[in-house]
């Protein structure tokens, strides 16, 4: 998943090299933490939080292959 949404958000971000993705796994859950610059934020989460919500909806696709629950969380 780490992988997954690193390569959305640097196609969507204008500093893809300050892209961090951290992800952490406990049991059937995985947190995946999204940080990018500051001017960055707005296009990660796009007007009325639409991309966050369709980054989140493709992560969670993938996820339910594995019989896996994630949350994506953008942190700034």
């Amino acid at each position: 998943m780490k992988e997954l949404v690193e390569t959305i958000a640097k196609a969507l971000v204008e500093h893809p090299e300050e892209v961090e993705v951290t992800e952490k796994e406990s049991g059937r859950s995985i947190l995946v933490e999204l940080k990018v610059a500051p001017s960055d934020m707005g296009k990660v989460i796009g007007k009325q939080g639409r991309i966050a919500k369709a980054i989140r909806s493709v992560v969670k696709a993938a996820a339910s292959r594995d019989d896996k629950k994630v949350i994506v969380d953008i942190l700034q």
